[in-house]
């Protein structure tokens, strides 16, 4: 392989390590990215049961139920 070979195939070869390097650091952000948005996702799910333990009672007007609910929810938070 001549000199120009040579020279061509490490510039070939540390462009391709940087790219490489390049995609690992973007799917590492991207995994931290997916375990934000699950938790955000759990979080809401839980504030939705939240919402619908006050929610139900009080459409049916059970007046026990609504203050138990009440009762919990400061703890859901």
């Amino acid at each position: 392989m001549s000199g120009m070979e040579q020279s061509f195939a490490r510039r070939a070869a540390r462009r391709v390590l940087r790219r490489e390097s390049d995609l690992a650091a973007r799917v590492a952000e991207l995994e931290r990215e997916v375990q934000e948005l699950r938790r955000t996702n759990l979080r809401l799910a839980e504030l939705t049961d939240v919402v619908e333990e006050l929610l139900v009672p009080v459409a049916s007007q059970d007046r026990a139920k609504i203050e138990a609910a009440l009762e919990r929810y400061p703890r859901s938070i």
